[in-house]
């Protein structure tokens, strides 16, 4: 019977825990700075810009849809999903 610790398997635990973590922090990285896994955002078409029903601002609130803003003139639209 031998007192003396194994210290090989140790060090061999040691070392797979290390490269486990350094395999996490490397795979983390990367996924928090690409689009791997993310879905490709669809393009707004006109049609159905057209058809979304805007608010204005203010203490009378008319309702109107989106495709009254360029009937007459042209104008530069930014469509926004706001998360939640």
């Amino acid at each position: 019977m031998s007192s003396v610790p194994d210290f090989g398997l140790f060090a061999m635990g040691i070392w797979s825990i290390g490269l486990g973590a350094l395999g996490a922090a490397v795979t983390g990285i990367i996924l928090a700075n690409t689009d791997l896994l993310l879905s490709k955002p669809e393009k707004a078409t006109v049609e159905f810009l057209e058809e979304i029903e805007l608010k204005t601002l203010g203490p009378e609130q008319e309702t109107f849809k989106a495709g009254g803003l360029w009937k007459k003139n042209g104008s530069v639209i930014m469509a926004v999903r706001r998360p939640g």
